[in-house]
């Protein structure tokens, strides 16, 4: 089991923040989840540069800090669905806020980023 090198710090609103959403789909799989993509097979088609085994990594995590809920059906082979939360949704506008700055501001961003390269 993975053990954590660095202790906890979450002294402010952006610490716990980062705690809950920090990993690379993170973001993205709550934005798909809450526009009606809800079985994994889907949310894959809709990362596919993410691996099965980090999404389902990803999706335990935001169903661990009470984001995301997940219902598996009694039925063969298992159908496993996911929605968010009442908490999860409020996410949402914040997420919802994040696109529009990067869309608002995606010449400058991706000049910056590929310079780094």
């Amino acid at each position: 089991m993975y053990e954590r090198k660095i202790p906890l710090n979450l002294n402010c609103g952006l610490d716990l923040t980062g705690e809950v959403l920090y990993g690379k789909w993170k973001i993205r799989l709550l934005w798909f989840i809450n526009e009606g993509f809800k079985r994994p097979s889907e949310l894959q088609r809709k990362i596919p540069d993410a691996s099965r085994r980090v999404l389902n990594i990803q999706l335990n995590e935001l169903e661990g800090h009470e984001l995301v809920s997940k219902v598996i059906f009694p039925v063969v082979p298992p159908k496993v669905e996911y929605s968010l939360t009442d908490f999860g949704k409020t996410l949402i506008p914040v997420i919802s806020v994040l696109g529009h700055w990067g869309d608002d501001n995606e010449q400058r961003l991706r000049s910056v980023i590929l310079k780094k390269e």
